[in-house]
Parts: C-alpha cells; structure tokens; sequence
C-alpha cells in the first residue's frame, strides 16, 4: 500500500515527527510512505486544510496513492474539505480506538488527525498506536464481528448515495478556482512522486493543464 502524508500550513512543523511515526509503522508492514508535504513552515509552497482536500482527492482518485494521512490543528477542516471530494472517505481519528473502528466500520481511505489539539507529552507516541490500529489489519472487517454483515452493507449503501450525490473528479476540479488548485498541487516533490505513481493518464493530463 502507497500511503501518502499532507500536512497543512499550520502543523506544517510536525511533519518530520509524523512521518518518522508512519514510518516506524508501516514500512515493517510492508506499506511505502510518500511524504507531499508541507515540510516546514516556512516552505515556499503554503497549504491550507481546503488544498489538502483537492490534494488528497487527486492521489487518491489518480491512483497514485492508496490511503492519505493528513489533519490539522483540530482535524476538523481537513476532514471536511476531503469528504467534499469523490473516491476520499476520511475519517476524524484522535487515539487509537478511533483508527480501528474507523478502519474496520467505515473502510475509509484517508484520515484527518488533529496535530495541536491535545498535543503534547507523548504525542509521537499516539500517532504510532493511531496508525498501528489503523493499519494492524485489512480494513473493512467489521467492529465488532458480529456486526461485520449489516456494517458492510451500510458501507455499500453510503458508497452508492455518494456515487450519486458527488460528481467526478475530473469535472469538479477545472470549476474550482485555478490558484487555489495549482497551489495545492506545487509542492517541492509533487512532480515527482506524482508523474512515477500516477495511474490514470485522463487526471495526469488535467493536473499538467490546470497547473500551467
């Protein structure tokens, strides 16, 4: 699995202490992280919680990531601009607990962690139990087991509401404003990380369009 890390402007200082816990992680389990950024602070290339979102939507729809951790100082607004997007289910996730029953109820793809609410003491060490019960397991297993069978169907039915109630990427993305999306894909390493993973030639084409 291909798990990509965004970190907004805010919490941009964090991303070296969550990406060596992602790290720690899921490379022994196999997974590769891919780390878009921000990196620091101070980065040319500033996102807001709302460009995480429109970055999120991009991998995860392109092909070019199979999972986004990402949040913000609450985890609320970065929650709320990936779900405005097709193909991104993401959960709000502050300890463990919520990772796996996130995971295994809700079989999302992207998580929004709230980097500054209740960070402090130990906080590297939360952020390695979120992504061990995030991760421990396949996803979508049902929590608790006996309750796999209509959670799963739930989850069907709210993937067929959101087929119908959002529309396609690559329709969405050339009505929004054209600053707000090349700033959110102009990361120092984005053509590098993207161009290699891409897997859909249709949104690779439109992201070199739209970042003109």
């Amino acid at each position: 699995m291909k798990i990509a890390l965004i970190n907004e402007n805010s919490q941009a200082a964090k991303n070296s202490v969550i990406e060596a816990a992602l790290k720690k992680v899921v490379e022994p389990m196999g997974h590769e992280v891919v780390n878009y950024g921000m990196y620091s602070a101070e980065d040319d290339a500033q996102l807001t919680y709302v460009q995480n979102g429109i970055l999120a939507a991009v991998l995860l729809n392109a092909k070019a990531a199979d999972y986004v951790i990402t949040g913000c100082g609450t985890g609320e607004g970065a929650m709320l601009a990936l779900n405005s997007f097709p193909g991104v289910i993401c959960g709000h996730v502050e300890d463990a607990l919520d990772a796996y029953t996130f995971a295994q109820i809700n079989d999302g793809n992207a998580i929004a962690i709230p980097f500054a609410k209740g960070y402090g003491w130990g906080g590297d060490l939360n952020l390695e139990y979120i992504f061990e019960k995030l991760f421990c397991e396949p996803s979508g297993g049902g929590y608790p087991k006996e309750r796999a069978v209509p959670e799963k169907r739930n989850k069907k039915i709210l993937d067929e509401v959101r087929a119908v109630t959002l529309k396609d990427l690559k329709e969405i993305l050339p009505k929004l404003d054209r600053e707000l999306v090349k700033g959110a894909l102009c990361g120092p390493h984005f053509d590098e990380y993207f161009s290699r993973d891409c897997k859909d030639p249709e949104i690779a084409s439109l992201v070199n369009e739209l970042r003109k």
